[in-house]
């Protein structure tokens, strides 16, 4: 199946060209174009994309405004005739990041970097248990890894965020750090989050669920190897 995609995009020239080449890949499915950010968040009110080709800097709300504004977070590649954003782009964990005019081998190396991690993803999630049984309050209850948000370290227990409610459990982080998937990974001696719901990231703190975790000098590589930064 096709990866479906949208551009966004303010300039006719770089619009034309990159919506060529997503029509001449057979692993893309171009599904609309959109001149501004406010017409994308409009579309993608109402649609689920794989990818968006997002320029950077355009009138109004910019590429990293409609960023902050995305009701879900798809692979992103950024499109912009400057290398300045570079760093920031990465705090976004965009796929890559192109400078126009775009050329096909360029394009085929980004579209690549997706299918890949989209492999990689489906791969992971055939082979690893999607979910975990844990005790409290005296029963076993089921905890889905898509439902966990982050794992907290309270001594003897651990506090388990979830999207609809938070659990008490008696065990350990090392038992549930082993018992968790690819998707998850210890940042911190007192935290485990999920890398997918993982929502800003600082020098030395990150923001997932309104939550300020912190980050150990230690785990830090590890994480800006598992998300793809520099």
């Amino acid at each position: 199946m096709a990866l479906t995609c949208i551009i966004v995009e303010d300039e006719l020239m770089a619009r034309k060209s990159l919506q060529r080449l997503c029509t001449q890949h057979d692993a893309l499915d171009l599904l609309t174009v959109c001149e501004n950010a406010d017409e994308a968040l409009v579309f993608l009110a109402e649609r689920e994309v794989g990818l968006i080709w997002l320029d950077v800097e355009m009138p109004g709300t910019s590429g990293f405004g409609l960023l902050e504004q995305l009701p879900a977070m798809p692979h992103i590649i950024l499109t912009t005739s400057k290398t300045e954003y570079a760093f920031e782009a990465f705090q976004y964990q965009v796929i890559d990041y192109l400078q126009k005019p775009i050329n096909l081998p360029r394009f085929k190396i980004a579209v690549e970097k997706v299918l890949e991690l989209e492999r990689l993803n489906t791969l992971n999630r055939s082979a690893e248990p999607q979910e975990i049984y844990v005790k409290t309050e005296g029963r076993y209850i089921r905890l889905p890894f898509d439902a966990i948000i982050y794992i907290e370290n309270l001594g003897d227990y651990v506090k388990v965020i979830t999207t609809t409610q938070t659990h008490v459990v008696h065990t350990t982080m090392k038992y549930l750090e082993e018992k968790l998937g690819s998707r998850f990974l210890r940042v911190h001696r007192s935290f485990i989050v999920h890398l997918e719901k993982i929502v800003d990231i600082e020098e030395n703190n990150l923001v997932i669920a309104n939550k300020v975790v912190p980050i150990s000098r230690a785990n830090k590589p590890e994480l800006m190897n598992r998300l793809n930064l520099l």
